[in-house]
């Protein structure tokens, strides 16, 4: 016979430490994943430099027209046509007549392609156009590219 009483565990309830690693880890994944999703990048559009550029502050829903060297354009990472581009610069223009464009032309395209895509910006009543440059060679102090107004 068995006269031991048999001890139930005590329940522990909720265990905050575990689910404030989960959420800290979260955290830091999103804030991660929001850095790389603000900033546009085509990876193959190598930016001249420029020595008297400013570092210029990204806004939330800056256009971004990156030029690249086989004078593709590419706007918000969809290769498009210049037809194309100018209908969607044209309904940004009509949504919002101040709506600056950020233009990221590679070093080694054509200088007659970067003339005919303000020429699509022009058309479109697109006027606040800055031009992204990188930064001098010798400068280590930022990985975002500065605008040249």
């Amino acid at each position: 016979m068995n006269f031991r009483t048999r001890l139930q565990p005590e329940p522990r309830g909720f265990l905050i430490a575990p689910m404030v690693d989960i959420l800290l880890v979260l955290l830091g994944f999103f804030m991660l994943t929001w850095s790389f999703a603000r900033q546009e990048r085509e990876l193959d559009v190598q930016m001249p430099s420029a020595g008297e550029s400013k570092e210029q502050r990204r806004s939330v829903g800056e256009v971004i027209i990156n030029v690249k060297s086989d004078g593709s354009l590419v706007m918000n990472r969809r290769t498009m046509s210049p037809d194309d581009l100018l209908s969607a610069l044209s309904r940004v223009a009509s949504l919002y007549p101040d709506q600056a464009v950020v233009l990221r032309g590679d070093q080694r395209v054509d200088y007659g392609t970067i003339v005919k895509t303000l020429d699509l910006c022009r058309r479109a009543n697109i006027w606040n156009v800055a031009f992204a440059t990188a930064n001098p060679p010798g400068d280590a102090s930022g990985a975002q590219p500065a605008t040249t107004p």
